[in-house]
């Protein structure tokens, strides 16, 4: 299934986001995502974390879905990790 607006608008801001962190203009990405996209910090997550997961959002920006995926399997192993104990 292709890409809607709303998806490559989501990976876009993701990865001018992210960008913007490493020139130092980080500020408060909560806000960011209300005011710009219109959804509550929860719900892009949820559509973020859906998104990176296909093949097409893979296509469209290959370098960030595959941090973010890398990111999000941290974050779930230091979950297994620390349940673990």
């Amino acid at each position: 299934m292709p890409l809607t607006d709303r998806d490559r608008a989501l990976l876009d801001f993701e990865a001018q986001w992210w960008a913007a962190q490493w020139r130092g203009h980080a500020g408060a990405k909560e806000e960011a995502i209300r005011a710009g996209l219109g959804l509550s910090p929860a719900r892009y997550y949820q559509l973020l974390g859906r998104l990176i997961d296909t093949t097409d959002a893979q296509q469209h920006d290959p370098m960030l879905v595959k941090r973010l995926r890398r990111l999000r399997d941290a974050r779930v192993h230091e979950r297994s990790v620390r349940a673990a104990r």
